[in-house]
């Protein structure tokens, strides 16, 4: 087994500890499986899919990190994680901002998995056609989850209030969208040297292959 398969596969069994942590008596089961559910199908894609298309350690380490904020929300519910009501209380803020934390990372991780894509599958190269479009697939994926959030609400009624964690404000989806898209601008500015490296060594592994 080589370095990174060694390395995705302690992320895997780090993912399940903290997965089987919340699924013991969350908050309420349903509210637990809506906010879960993306973090399984994702592991699930990425199963399927290992042995055909492998991403670079840096993008599964960034998948890894969204799935715990993803169960750990699904736990306490984006509106009771209680390090988020301790500061809220500590500092007065208007509200609990790990909702906020979980959007952010909505665009965050998708935008360097959307750049990794685009830059093996398509013919687009780093610049800032391949910034622009990656910002707008975020943009269009952090609208997608709030049109699903609605379609709940609408199918379960009441019983959808705390997935959707708008804690009273009604402007709640356009912030969550903002959130998204300065995750994904901030990610691929922070990321995006760190992530080219990553390429370049999966490119170099190849030829070395052949």
């Amino acid at each position: 087994m080589s370095s990174n398969h060694r390395k995705v596969a302690l992320l895997l069994v780090g993912f399940l500890l903290v997965f089987t942590w919340s699924a013991i008596r969350p908050y309420n089961y349903f509210v637990w499986l809506l906010e879960v559910l993306p973090a399984i199908i994702s592991i699930a894609i990425l199963f399927a899919t290992y042995r055909r298309f492998r991403f670079t350690f840096l993008v599964y380490a960034l998948i890894w990190l969204h799935a715990i904020i993803l169960v750990i929300g699904g736990h306490y519910t984006y509106a009771e994680m209680p390090l988020f009501n301790w500061l809220r209380d500590t500092f007065d803020l208007s509200r609990n901002y790990y909702d906020r934390l979980g959007h952010f990372a909505q665009g965050f991780v998708p935008a360097i998995i959307t750049r990794e894509i685009l830059l093996r599958k398509s013919p687009l190269k780093q610049g800032k056609w391949l910034f622009f479009l990656v910002v707008c697939v975020c943009l269009a994926l952090s609208a997608f989850y709030e049109f699903i959030e609605w379609w709940i609400a609408l199918a379960t009624g009441t019983a959808a209030t705390d997935f959707l964690g708008t804690q009273g404000d009604i402007w709640d989806t356009q912030w969550d969208m903002l959130f998204a898209t300065c995750g994904a601008v901030i990610s691929q500015l922070i990321l995006g040297q760190t992530h080219d490296r990553a390429l370049e060594r999966i490119s170099a592994s190849k030829e070395q292959v052949l």
